[in-house]
């Protein structure tokens, strides 16, 4: 007899599977049923109460090998609960943005009774994992079967079955005519066209449809530095005299683009309901540990750690090991230099043409290195992070990336600074900065995009094959869905995506004056970089749960530090350049006077922004 496997199989008609989780395979018995019972137990009674069920059934398993791979639904009341507990911000019928309320759901346009799309899966989801992560224990002091798990009141059981091993994951599922029809207005077709970003948010959320937003704006902003530099580069190519007038514009903008950002992002969040949610109170991140204690601003019972204890281990331990390898990567950069000599000296004795081609080769095995050594520190830096014991995700994030930053900042273009400040050849430089930017790029199109895509259609390919053999006995199309995205890589945030770009402002805005064509290839690689980044987010790795956000958070600030600092080395180029020195032959001191008032008017004019920012005097546009 032919079982099929149907999402309508549960106790609602109207179950929608969607939330996979996925348990260990030697999970016993009385913890599955636990873990059943306080997931469709009532709210009131301390349950989640949501439809759960296993993706196979007794029959099914005599097929296929048990995969201990569940099914997480809820029913429209319960989902509509569940966005007044979580603040979603709709749109009100008088077109304003308010918190949605059960009690007050007809005011709130598009919303039906027996409209179900009034919230979209992205949302859905999301509410689904903010019930399952609320779930607390409550009088248990281990999870049944396992006595080493220990529990207390109030202690996150999903973060307890996670660290603990026996949630192997839990991963929000595609939905494929969605994702069909996003993926045809995207990146299917490759066109210059904008993207769908509101498509983008409703499917994968706030925090990537921002990604994706500034990557769009910031492919748009490079265009004119593109189109200027073009030309720049055809007449003027030796010419590294000519430079003052590119490096002026270079510092005007990278400041205006930024804050033409600021205004764009805040009118993208408030249309979204974003920028006016209130934000809840953060909880202790999963692999936060300590003494068992009474936290005394939340009466929670929760693990302690003392702060000192945690000082002691960032300042002792973690800021001498980033020292150590911000010295290891300046060694590395003087044997580079070193190459670049040998090479030199090996032309000039020869004067070959295959001696010219050899000047390039130090610079392309220097980004390789940097490119290595960048992402072997990311693994250190995790590591150092998590060990610091950061009670908040936020701390964490905060830490990790100012780690992240500082290394990679020093490690991409400590070499161009010494260049040209120091060596002050502006011939090496540009060099230099062409192979390093050109370079990176081809290196992050290939590991972040197209390897793991192939890995993945590998993977595919042996999946349908196993799936084929069933068909006899089994509708798998679900099965074939679970099985398929649980196989797939988790994505881990746009950290790596961010980083990649504040690498990529960097080149452009601190020396592209000497090498104008670096916009040029940055709107190149961004081009191809949307597509890329679409397809992972598509086909290559499992869909995050959506995460609402209203801005771009700590990266702002990233790049606006950024910023500043171009401000100071254009500032600077300006200042060594022969035509400005022709001007103050007779007294260098004005010239640095001017140079600094010139730094010193950016700076007091981002302060000036900042105050008016938090004094009330902008508004939302």
């Amino acid at each position: 007899m032919k079982v099929t496997l149907s999402a309508l199989d549960t106790h609602e008609s109207s179950f929608l599977p969607l939330v996979v989780i996925e348990l260990a395979q030697d999970v016993k018995e009385e913890t599955k049923e636990w873990l059943k019972a306080r997931i469709i137990t009532k709210k009131k009674d301390g349950g989640a109460q949501l439809l759960f069920r296993p993706l196979l059934n007794k029959y099914e398993k005599e097929t296929l090998e048990n995969q201990n791979l569940y099914l997480v639904g809820a029913s429209k009341i319960r989902l509509l609960l569940g966005a007044e507990a979580v603040g979603l911000v709709k749109e009100c019928s008088d077109n304003t943005m308010r918190a949605f309320t059960y009690g007050t759901r007809h005011n709130f346009k598009d919303f039906d009774d027996d409209n179900d799309d009034f919230l979209s899966m992205a949302e859905r989801q999301f509410i689904i994992k903010h019930e399952l992560e609320n779930l607390r224990a409550r009088d248990e002091k281990m999870i049944p079967g396992y006595p080493q798990a220990k529990l207390y009141p109030g202690k996150s059981l999903l973060r307890r079955l996670l660290t603990s091993g026996i949630v192997v994951q839990v991963f929000p599922l595609h939905d494929n005519e969605a994702l069909k029809k996003l993926e045809d207005t995207w990146y299917t077709r490759f066109t210059l066209k904008f993207q769908p970003i509101d498509r983008i948010r409703g499917y994968f959320g706030e925090t990537i449809a921002l990604y994706f937003g500034f990557l769009e704006y910031f492919t748009f902003a490079l265009i004119p530095m593109a189109i200027i530099g073009l030309p720049y580069y055809l007449f003027a190519w030796e010419d590294y005299d000519k430079y003052v007038i590119f490096a002026s514009f270079n510092l005007i903008w990278s400041t205006v683009i930024l804050e033409v950002w600021k205004r764009g992002c805040a009118s993208m969040t408030y249309r979204w309901g974003t920028l006016v949610m209130k934000r809840k109170f953060e909880e202790p991140r999963p692999g936060y540990h300590g003494v068992l204690g009474i936290n005394p601003v939340t009466g929670r019972e929760e693990p302690l750690y003392p702060s000192y204890k945690r000082q002691l281990r960032i300042y002792l331990v973690s800021l001498p090991f980033v020292c150590l390898c911000l010295y290891f990567s300046l060694f590395v950069m003087m044997i580079y230099f070193d190459m670049e000599a040998w090479a030199l000296g090996l032309h000039e004795d020869s004067g070959s043409e295959w001696t010219s081609i050899l000047l390039y080769v130090p610079s392309i095995i220097y980004a390789i290195v940097i490119e290595i050594m960048n992402r072997l520190y990311r693994y250190a830096a995790e590591f150092l992070t998590s060990w610091e014991n950061h009670r908040l995700e936020s701390a964490y994030q905060n830490h990790l990336i100012l780690k992240v930053l500082v290394f990679n900042f020093l490690n991409c273009f400590a070499s161009l600074f010494y260049i040209a400040f120091v060596l002050r050849d502006m011939k090496l430089l540009r060099q230099s900065l062409a192979t390093l930017l050109i370079t990176s790029q081809i290196l992050n199109q290939i590991v972040e995009s197209l390897l793991p895509y192939w890995l993945q259609k590998k993977h595919h390919v042996r999946v349908k094959k196993k799936v084929e053999a069933l068909k006899a006995d089994i509708d798998a199309t679900l099965y074939e869905q679970v099985v398929l995205e649980k196989e797939m890589g988790t994505y881990l945030g746009t950290f790596d995506d961010y980083l990649e770009l504040f690498l990529q402002f960097g080149y452009v805005s601190l020396f592209s004056c000497v090498y104008p064509l670096a916009a040029a290839f940055a709107v190149l690689n961004n081009l191809t970089e949307v597509n890329s980044d679409a397809l992972k987010m598509c086909r290559v790795f499992k869909r995050p749960f959506s995460e609402p956000s209203a801005s771009i958070g700590v990266w702002q600030l990233a790049f606006e530090t950024m910023s500043v600092i171009s401000v100071v080395t254009n500032c600077a180029l300006i200042g060594m350049s022969p035509q400005v020195n022709a001007l103050f032959s007779e007294s260098k001191t004005d010239l640095i006077l001017i140079v600094v008032a010139v730094e010193q008017m950016k700076l007091t004019a981002e302060n000036l922004k900042e105050e008016c920012r938090e004094g009330g005097k902008e508004t939302v546009p």
